[in-house]
C-alpha cells in the first residue's frame, strides 16, 4: 500500500510526509495522543476515536478469510477460560473480536503481535491471537488453530471483517485530507503496478522473509476495498461500529 509514498514516487501535494513505521497497537496509541496528522489504526480504535479522526476512504484492511486467529500451544488447557491468553493490544480489532466471541476469558495479556507466536512456543502462554503473516505460519510453528475470529464475524454478519484503516485527523485541513486520500490510492495503484519494486520494500520490514508468504499476505489484505470501501465496506463498517458501542471500552 505505501511503497509509493515511502519511495518518493508519489508525493503529497502541497506537504511532505514523515513516515513512523510502528506495530499496531503503538499506532492506536499515538492517535489516542493525537501525536498523528494521519494514520494506520485497527478499526477498533478508529470507531473509538472518530471525534478526532475521520476515516481515509483508501488503505483499508477488509475482506473475507482475513480475520484474527486464536492458537493455542501443544497441551493447552481445554478452555480458553483456563488459560492465560495473549492479544496484539487492547484497542486492536484482534482483541475486540476475541473478547465478543470469548467473554469468559479472564487472563488476558497485551503484547506486541510479534511476541505473541514465540510466547505460545516456548509456553509463556496457552493461547494467543495472531494477525498478519502469523495466519499462513502457525502450523510450522507446532500451534493449534482454536477459531478463525474472521470467519466467527462473517458467520454472525454475512459482512466482510474490517481490520485497519487509515484515520485523518480533523485538525487538519479538508484541502490535506483530500491529498492525503488521493495519494494513499495512487500509492497503492503503484504498487500494483510495480510489483517487483514494490516487493523490496515489503521484505525489508516483514516479520516473515518467505516470498511466498509475503505476496498470499498482499494478496489477502490489499483488494478493492483497498482502493475504495464502496457501499459493502460502508456496511460492514456500520456493522462493526454497532459492536463497538455495544462492547464500549474506554
Amino acid at each position: 500500500m505505501f511503497h509509493g509514498v515511502l519511495s518518493g514516487n508519489v508525493v503529497c501535494r502541497g506537504f511532505d510526509l514523515e513516515v513512523d513505521l510502528l506495530d499496531i497497537q503503538r499506532l492506536n496509541d499515538g492517535v489516542a495522543r493525537n501525536t498523528f496528522h494521519f494514520s494506520k489504526v485497527s478499526c477498533f480504535a478508529a470507531a473509538l476515536l472518530q471525534d478526532g479522526y475521520e476515516r481515509c476512504y483508501s488503505g483499508a484492511a477488509l475482506g473475507y478469510g482475513v480475520g484474527p486467529l486464536l492458537l493455542a500451544r501443544k497441551g493447552a488447557p481445554s478452555s480458553v477460560s483456563e488459560g492465560r491468553v495473549l492479544t496484539p493490544g487492547d484497542t486492536t480489532t484482534a482483541s475486540l473480536l476475541f473478547n465478543h466471541f470469548f467473554p469468559g476469558a479472564s487472563r488476558v495479556d497485551h503484547v506486541t503481535f510479534s511476541e505473541i507466536m514465540p510466547a505460545l512456543q516456548q509456553g509463556e502462554a496457552d493461547f494467543g491471537v495472531v494477525i498478519h503473516e502469523g495466519r499462513f505460519t502457525y502450523e510450522e510453528s507446532g500451534l493449534q488453530c482454536v477459531a478463525d475470529l474472521g470467519v466467527l464475524w462473517e458467520r454472525e454478519t454475512g459482512l466482510p471483517l474490517p481490520l485497519g484503516c487509515l484515520v485523518m485527523a480533523r485538525s487538519v485541513s479538508d484541502q490535506h485530507r483530500a491529498e492525503f486520500a488521493r495519494a494513499v490510492r495512487a500509492s497503492i495503484e503503484y504498487g500494483y503496478a510495480h510489483r517487483d519494486e514494490a516487493f523490496v520494500t515489503m521484505k525489508r520490514y516483514a516479520q516473515e522473509l518467505s516470498e511466498s508468504v509475503i505476496w498470499r499476505h498482499v494478496e489477502l489484505y490489499v483488494n478493492d476495498w483497498s482502493l475504495n470501501l464502496g457501499e459493502l465496506g460502508h456496511q460492514a463498517l456500520s456493522r462493526f461500529d454497532e459492536l463497538v458501542r455495544a462492547r464500549r471500552v474506554v
